[in-house]
């Protein structure tokens, strides 16, 4: 098998998808010089850090992370590309994986009972075929060896893009956009609610108060990347 996988190789060599050169044998996704080089924010080094100050005085939360740092061109620009718009989920969850590994070795897996991803409203899930924050929650949940769950948050308006929309026109455009179901599942939970990038942190102020509202034990964020 690996002979033939190696054959294979010779005619369709598999690429990193952040800088898009063959990858070497044993590498997934990405080289490893792009892991190394990864735009590591470090947030969760300390409480109170820029993601968990965006959203202090708007939700009571908890902890509030990012993992990469998204810069225009850059190569997490690439990755959450790739990962939206180009059918690789496995990116989301390899993501996942790296982060939910690094904030375990920094104390923290045992912090959250839940897992939950923003959801996408059935028309766009329904187009891409998969929720990359769900793919990022995968990833997690499976390195902090913790539960997560697709189906508690759902989104009741097809929101139009937050990209270029100031603060004030993102809160408006997503305030009114979540309900949560099966309530039961998260009272008295210490919930993680993670989505792929923050920016002004609308989205997830709007999803996480309803978690909130149905008296979840604590919240707290995390993300892919921080714009």
């Amino acid at each position: 098998m690996n002979l033939v996988e190696d054959f294979v190789a010779l005619f369709y060599p598999r690429c990193c998808f952040a800088c898009s050169e063959p990858l070497a044998k044993g590498e997934e996704l990405l080289c490893s010089r792009c892991l190394i080089q990864l735009p590591k924010t470090s947030y969760h080094r300390w409480r109170d850090n820029p993601v968990w100050g965006r959203l202090a005085g708007r939700l009571p939360l908890e902890f509030g992370f990012a993992f990469l740092k998204f810069l225009k061109g850059g190569v997490v620009q690439n990755l959450l590309h790739e990962l939206k718009y180009n059918n690789r989920p496995e990116i989301g969850v390899k993501i996942g994986g790296l982060y939910g590994r690094e904030l375990g070795e920094a104390g923290y897996e045992n912090s959250f009972d839940l897992i939950v991803p923003v959801p996408l409203h059935r028309s766009r899930l329904r187009k891409r075929g998969y929720n990359q924050s769900a793919k990022f929650a995968e990833g997690l949940a499976e390195a902090l060896k913790i539960p997560w769950e697709e189906s508690i948050s759902l989104r009741l308006q097809a929101t139009t893009t937050q990209t270029r929309k100031g603060r004030a026109d993102r809160w408006q455009n997503v305030r009114e956009a979540f309900s949560t179901v099966e309530s039961d599942k998260i009272r008295g939970k210490r919930i993680l609610l993670v989505d792929d990038v923050i920016t002004t942190g609308a989205t997830l102020e709007a999803c996480g108060q309803q978690l909130i509202d149905c008296h979840c034990a604590s919240l707290s964020i995390a993300c892919i990347a921080e714009a």
